[in-house]
């Protein structure tokens, strides 16, 4: 297979993720079928049938690949800067994304199947939550090493700063406010660095 017939197929297969990203958003996953994907997309489901091989398998690929764009858009750290502006920077960011409208309504759609589903909750778990929390705590590790920080479990301290950030995004998720501006995601960031350092700044 030649390289032009390689990338077609990818970008097909984006597409396809693209579509189904939005029936799944609109429909949720128990009301999605494939045939709605497929016509929407101008094809028929033996089309779509090539790529995924079923509806099940679909979804795996939207919430992997919707979890490692997340990852690539906010773990991205300067290293040589402060802790305080790396964690900064890098929770303004991680608001930002799960606070948007595309994220809300992807966690809504995940939680609503985990349940139902739990293989499909631990998807989004390891592909998302997971890569976020263990890159975040090698961070920490390396800020421990430099002498920055007094932490003793690296990974619980990530899991605690993210905790503090999404401070108001069950409320978003359950539709009761609207997502913050970006000026109260800093303040609410600003917030959550400062909490963090006086628990774990070098003293």
């Amino acid at each position: 297979m030649d390289t032009l017939t390689i990338s077609r197929k990818d970008q097909r297969r984006e597409t396809i993720l693209a579509v189904a990203a939005e029936v799944f958003a609109e429909e949720g996953y128990q009301a999605a079928s494939m045939s709605t994907i497929a016509a929407r997309l101008g094809g028929s489901k033996g089309t779509l049938y090539n790529y995924f091989d079923n509806k099940e398998a679909l979804f795996e690929a939207y919430v992997r690949e919707s979890c490692g764009r997340f990852a690539d858009a906010i773990l991205d750290f300067t290293h040589g800067e402060p802790v305080r502006e790396v964690l900064q920077a890098l929770g303004e960011r991680f608001l930002d994304q799960i606070l948007s409208d595309t994220s809300v309504r992807m966690f809504q759609v995940i939680v609503g199947e985990a349940r139902r589903a739990p293989e499909l909750g631990r998807v989004f778990f390891e592909s998302g939550p997971k890569v976020g929390r263990d890159r975040i705590g090698q961070y920490l590790e390396e800020a421990r090493e430099r002498g920055e920080i007094a932490v003793d479990d690296c990974a619980e301290a990530a899991w605690l700063f993210l905790a503090i950030c999404k401070a108001h995004h069950l409320e978003v998720v359950l539709n009761l406010r609207s997502k913050p501006s970006p000026e109260e995601i800093t303040n609410l960031v600003r917030h959550a660095v400062d909490l963090f350092m006086a628990r774990y700044a070098k003293t």
